[in-house]
């Protein structure tokens, strides 16, 4: 299970409170990845598990540190620039350089590309994640939101193999499931880390927060399953939706978002729940709102 940092740090005081209990809470409850990206908070993300990461004597050498970096917001350096993505040498070093000194840390177990950029060479990237890995900076490196052939194309530059490949994954999105991601990371042994999970908590106890590719998803067939589930089974629903990405034989690690000390000690008890094929198989045609052909 992975614990995702997106929200921990939406202002400095949520990160000295709200963020830190939620890390307190996600560490003491077994979570073993953290995942972050350089643009999460504006920065406040990292800095704020890099303040955790000092305080709890032993804490570093129990977990694994995710970020990951290519996102250019709008007005960056000069007022004129556009939102972007960025897979340059220079900018991926850099952004690199600049998480390790927000982490407090010196090495990123894992660092990830974080949007496909529509400019991306492959070769270039494969120098900036060599030197990275030369220099002790980073140990694993993997992509985000890669459709199967774009992480193809950057793995046939590189001479050790990309480990993850984030993407959102949930009963409310199957994508991965029919365009080929979750066959690849199988044939590849690459691991997919499923991001929003919940779909925003929709598969829970209601979003808050959605994005607004969310916004359109229709969840009140999946739901109702879950809540049947749910009675018989005696476990919260989000555990439950949880649960059926562990059953997946790609290994599929949900990253749990909520910055609620509860919901993230529910989310870390979705490893105890095994779904029954038959479980899995009658979410699966809530989710698609069809039978399977």
């Amino acid at each position: 299970m992975a614990y995702g940092c997106w929200r921990i740090a939406d202002t400095e005081e949520l990160g000295r409170s709200v963020g830190r209990a939620a890390i307190l809470a996600a560490y003491e409850a077994g979570y073993t990845l953290f995942d972050h990206a350089d643009i999460y908070c504006g920065g406040r993300a990292e800095k704020t598990f890099g303040d955790v990461l000092r305080e709890v004597s032993g804490m570093r050498a129990s977990v694994l540190i995710a970020t990951k970096c290519g996102i250019r917001l709008a007005g960056e350096p000069r007022p004129e620039a556009p939102f972007r993505y960025d897979f340059s040498a220079a900018h991926i070093v850099w952004s690199c350089e600049q998480s390790l000194r927000r982490l407090g840390v010196a090495t990123i177990d894992l660092f990830q590309l974080h949007r496909p950029d529509w400019l991306m060479n492959p070769a270039e990237v494969a120098a900036a994640f060599a030197q990275l890995r030369q220099q002790g900076k980073v140990r694993e490196f993997g992509v985000s939101n890669f459709r199967p052939a774009q992480l193809t194309v950057l793995q046939r530059a590189l001479d050790f193999p990309l480990v993850v490949n984030q993407v959102e994954i949930s009963l409310a999105n199957l994508s991965t499931f029919i365009d080929g991601t979750l066959d690849q990371c199988l044939a590849e042994r690459v691991t997919p880390m499923a991001w929003s999970p919940l779909a925003g908590g929709l598969l829970a106890d209601g979003a808050r927060r959605l994005l607004p590719s969310q916004e359109k998803y229709r969840v009140e067939r999946v739901g109702l399953e879950l809540d049947e589930l749910a009675r018989v089974r005696g476990s919260p629903r989000g555990t439950l939706a949880l649960a059926w990405l562990l059953k997946h034989p790609a290994g599929i690690v949900p990253i749990v978002g909520s910055t609620k000390p509860e919901k993230i000690r529910e989310g870390a008890l979705a490893p105890q729940v095994e779904l029954s094929r038959e479980e899995w198989y009658r979410l699966l045609e809530s989710a698609r709102g069809e039978r399977l052909p």
